[in-house]
């Protein structure tokens, strides 16, 4: 009479307990891998990762590995014991591990069978890709090396466990061979039994009974409810999780950004760092990326250089500030170092937000008046004017593109920054000069509907004339005279003049001081002003005199408050492959009084 097979249910445990486990000499057997498809995501989106199953395609020069708890690397404490010999049989790869004799209750739960499960960790030296069936792409890992394995709770190959004898090794289903990739087979189970494992999963991997009815409402496969759970157990580490810093551990995730976005800025540069930024002065931006993964939590096992860059970028790592900080740097140095001449005759400001902000401009004090014994102080009263105008928002975005990074080419990341530090001053310095030069010339419409330059305003010469010392004499004369809101003389003096390059010779020369053998001969502007020469003034001939904003208020410039000058924000880039830099300038600018400015419309020789 046979005997009745035995219930699927029972083989099944009984697999999960493993004859090989050797307590007296602490060994287990394990399969480490039958090279399993696994998802992974790439920075063009998610791809199949396959591993060569052979001893051709597989380094073990680091042989014996550790054997780790859930691939944790942040102390020997996580070390359960070592692998110690690897072998290749029946398209899966087999090894030995034993347990240290620290982890003695380790080995009853792997004799009940309760810690059975197991993942490698390994990098990656050459892949080759095939285009997926299904339009994934599939990527075949042909040459690697094994750095580590680990207990894990659930493992990414489902058939990487501890072994049990007599289990035959023709049960493991070996990967399908690269060529013509076909889907793993899947166990058909009942709807209560894929419901039931899910519910085991969540309360295994201590995910919340929410996350498991979602799965259970919406009929997930078990292999799409472990796919799932390990991105949430993966997002918790990378979120929540304890950061561990390879050096400096006590300093805030703010400094460490400020110190190495520094050491960054000086190694393109060649600036000397500070004492804080030195000691990673020896990093390149793939090192930075490594360590910034390592101290959010990430798991680095398998990556190369390329999915480095691609993963600091993507997560929640410090990677993009730091490169955000060096790029600051740069685009500040290049906006402090290119020129800015009509800044130097106006004053700088900041407005709360974008509403129009309005300058009231006072006018003179009223004369003080005696006041007899036991008489009454009288009252007095100031004239007022007002111009109003408002900052606007401009900007471009710029990218870095991920070879560069990869590539560590520091001196293009700086240079394109420090150009668009340049740019920013360009636009300032082109805003200011349209301001000035609009309406043909005659300057913006202030609050009284007249233009900045007006007969009216008693600061515009009657006859357009060269620059000369009589001419000079005129202008300085209109600015002396001129007249407050009360009607009083205010003596407005003359500090610039301002002029394009065609007249800056003729400019120097007129303010040069000499020693005159003559009274006529004696040059009466010598040392008294300042020569700004302004290349983007439209006209060769027009000439203008400006008094110090300190002492009258003329042209008036405003940055957001809180944001003075060109800002940047970052982000890993999706239209351009690597990362994109955005720069944003929150400015305005206005003629607050037509008294501090004269201009004479020139002439040609």
């Amino acid at each position: 009479m046979k005997a009745k097979p035995m219930p699927l249910d029972m083989q099944t445990r009984a697999a999960f307990r493993p004859t090989t486990l050797d307590r007296k000499n602490r060994t287990v057997e394990v399969i480490l891998s039958t090279g399993a498809p696994v998802i992974r995501h790439g920075f063009d989106g998610p791809f199949s990762e396959r591993l060569e199953i052979s001893a051709r395609a597989v380094d073990l020069s680091r042989m014996p590995v550790p054997v780790l708890d859930g691939h944790r690397q942040d102390g020997v404490s996580s070390i359960l014991g070592a692998l110690e010999n690897v072998r290749f049989e029946g398209g899966a790869m087999l090894g030995t591990v034993r347990i240290s004799a620290r982890h003695e209750l380790l080995m009853d739960d792997i004799e009940a069978g309760v810690i059975r499960s197991v993942s490698i960790g390994y990098t990656v030296e050459s892949y080759d890709d095939q285009p997926g069936s299904t339009g994934q792409k599939t990527r075949t890992a042909t040459r690697w090396t094994l750095a580590e394995a680990s207990f894990v709770s659930v493992p990414a190959d489902p058939q990487a466990t501890t072994r049990s004898d007599p289990l035959p090794l023709e049960t493991i289903t070996a990967a399908p061979p690269v060529t013509t990739p076909q889907a793993p087979q899947v166990a058909v189970v009942t709807r209560a039994e894929s419901n039931a494992e899910i519910r085991a999963l969540a309360t295994t991997l201590g995910l919340s009974s929410d996350f498991a009815n979602g799965l259970i409402d919406r009929e997930a496969t078990i292999d799409q409810a472990r796919a799932e759970a390990i991105a949430q157990v993966q997002t918790r580490a990378t979120t929540t999780g304890p950061r561990v810093t390879a050096m400096h551990q006590h300093d805030s995730p703010a400094a460490l950004v400020t110190r190495m976005g520094e050491a960054l800025f000086a190694r393109a540069t060649g600036a000397a760092p500070s004492d804080a930024a030195r000691p990673y002065m020896g990093f390149s931006t793939l090192d930075m990326a490594r360590d910034c993964l390592t101290r959010s939590g990430a798991t680095l096992t398998g990556l190369g250089a390329s999915d480095l860059i691609t993963r600091g970028l993507h997560t929640t790592s410090d990677f993009p500030a730091i490169m955000g900080d060096s790029v600051n740097r740069s685009l500040r140095a290049g906006y402090a170092a290119a020129p800015d001449t009509l800044k130097l005759v106006g004053r700088r400001t900041s407005a709360r937000d974008f509403r129009a902000k309005t300058s009231i401009q006072l006018g003179e004090a009223p004369t003080l008046e005696k006041v007899n014994e036991g008489g009454e102080f009288t009252h007095g009263t100031m004239d007022e004017a007002k111009e109003s105008y408002a900052i606007d928002s401009y900007g471009r975005i710029f990218a870095v593109s991920r070879k560069a990074l990869v590539n560590d080419d520091l001196g293009a990341l700086v240079d394109m920054a420090g150009k668009w530090g340049m740019a920013a001053v360009e636009f300032e310095g082109q805003f200011l000069v349209n301001l000035l030069t609009m309406g043909a010339g005659a300057g913006p419409v202030m609050d009284d509907t007249q233009t900045l330059f007006h007969a009216s305003h008693s600061n515009l010469a009657g006859v357009g004339a060269l620059l000369s010392v009589a001419s000079l004499s005129l202008a300085r004369l209109a600015m002396r005279t001129q007249k407050g809101l009360s009607g009083k003389p205010i003596n407005v003096t003359p500090k610039y003049l301002i002029v394009h390059p065609a007249m800056e010779t003729q400019a120097e020369q007129l303010l040069a001081t000499l020693q005159a053998n003559t009274t006529a001969d004696v040059n009466p502007f010598g040392g008294k002003l300042t020569l700004l020469v302004e290349a983007r003034l439209p006209s060769v001939q027009r000439w203008y005199v400006a008094a110090d904003p300190a002492q009258v208020e003329g042209l008036e410039y405003a940055y957001l408050q809180g944001e003075e000058g060109p800002q940047v924000e970052t982000k890993a880039g999706f239209e351009v492959d690597g990362m994109q830099f955005k720069v944003r300038l929150d400015f305005g600018a206005a003629f607050l009084d037509h008294r501090a400015w004269y201009m004479n419309p020139g002439a040609l020789e």
